[in-house]
């Protein structure tokens, strides 16, 4: 079967040790985690975990089916790159008197969409928002001109393409199961 990049949601409460056990099923399937990010839902009291990683079909199945068994998971969902909008954020630390060197810092601002987020006399700290390929392609051309001092990029944030989280659909039917 096709291996392909999934983004598994997690909606659990703030529980320690809840990372723990969601990475270990990932460990256990052999799955590596692509990236990874947590933060408070939409939802008062959840909070969303954000995974990508590469499986087929019938494996990242079996994966959120097991994690949802977890007694502190309120829901695990998984879902393809169609089924969603999202970004990354990568933030590049360079040479000032390197980048200046280039002649206009100018061009690759606005040819990446990039924003110079801090500038000293020795180092800039340009922020880029997009998807991975953006980013990476971002990274590839600073380090071949001019070479990159740090570099760090952020696990996906991602929302469906559905107009609430799938989440409050299903906690909205099972408040109107309890009330009949």
């Amino acid at each position: 079967m096709e291996k392909k990049l999934y983004t598994v949601t997690i909606f659990s409460e703030n529980t320690v040790g809840l990372l723990n056990q969601v990475t270990v099923i990932f460990t256990r399937r052999g799955l590596n985690i692509e990236t990874l990010s947590v933060s408070p839902s939409a939802i008062e009291g959840i909070h969303k975990f954000t995974i990508t990683t590469f499986t087929d079909r019938n494996m990242i199945v079996k994966v959120v089916k097991q994690i949802d068994k977890r007694v502190d998971i309120v829901k695990a969902y998984f879902n393809t790159d169609e089924d969603l909008i999202f970004q990354e954020i990568a933030l590049y630390k360079l040479s000032t008197s390197q980048l200046l060197s280039l002649g206009s810092i100018e061009d690759i601002i606005r040819r990446y969409n990039a924003r110079i987020l801090d500038m000293t006399e020795t180092w800039t700290v340009l922020e880029k928002t997009g998807h991975h390929d953006e980013t990476q392609a971002l990274f590839k051309e600073l380090s071949e001109k001019i070479g990159v001092l740090q570099f760090i990029r952020s696990g996906r944030v991602a929302i469906t393409k559905s107009k609430v989280e799938r989440l409050s659909d299903m906690l909205a039917a099972m408040e109107e199961k309890l009330k009949h």
